[in-house]
């Protein structure tokens, strides 16, 4: 029994490292906008359950709008950038990307409407050689559009703000409310001392009207 866990041991280590050594995921943005002659980033990085190997490296593809086939513009290995000279980037793309920290990102400068399209990215990172690549749509515009998630925080956020005005004004007219009962109060109980305190010194100042009477009739 101890030898079939033994040797189920040793099987799910060999399992285990296979799996490993094709456990790469490559990490670009979704989407990207930009203005036409601008610069734009477009970061490529990766996750691998192996150190950093000096071998590292990144490829970057393109595929304008309305192609079918990708071109390869970009790639990195042993050290060295070289940037296709026949792709429409060979004189405005560089390369910023720190392979050391897993960062195969690269810049397009000056972009033309002509630059729409998809940038596909892939890594390997020996032994760790497997995975898929990752892809990020380029959209070169005049003028930027206002993303939709732009336009959905600021409406949640005028709504809270709207019901924070709302929760405030109601608690400020809850307190003058009551503030203003309080001094009616207040005033109400004092106008009553006082009047008591006024008949009673009245009634004080008239003399018993017995007394008066006996001394007359002693008279």
């Amino acid at each position: 029994f101890i030898c079939y866990l033994c040797l189920y041991s040793v099987v799910r280590l060999q399992t285990f490292d296979t799996t490993d050594q094709s456990a790469i995921v490559v990490y670009t943005g979704w989407e990207r906008h930009a203005l036409v002659g601008s610069d734009i980033r477009l970061s490529c990085s990766f996750f691998s359950w192996r150190w950093t190997s000096p071998d590292v490296s990144f490829s970057w593809s393109y595929r304008p709008d309305g192609a079918r086939d990708s071109i390869a513009i970009f790639h990195y290995a042993n050290g060295e950038a070289y940037v296709a000279k026949k792709s429409p980037f060979w004189d405005r793309l560089e390369f910023v990307g720190n392979p050391s920290r897993r960062d195969g990102s690269i810049v397009i400068k000056n972009l033309d409407f002509s630059d729409n399209g998809t940038f596909t990215c892939d890594a390997k990172n020996p032994p760790d050689i497997g995975g898929s690549a990752s892809s990020v749509r380029l959209l070169v515009f005049e003028n930027v559009p206002i993303q939709a998630g732009v336009i959905t925080g600021a409406i949640i956020g005028a709504v809270l703000g709207l019901l924070v005005l709302i929760v405030v004004i109601y608690y400020l007219m809850r307190f003058l409310v009551a503030r203003r009962v309080f001094s009616l109060s207040v005033s109400k109980h004092g106008k009553k001392g006082k009047g008591k305190e006024g008949s009673q010194q009245r009634q004080a100042s008239v003399p018993p009207l017995y007394t008066v009477t006996l001394t007359h009739s002693s008279l």
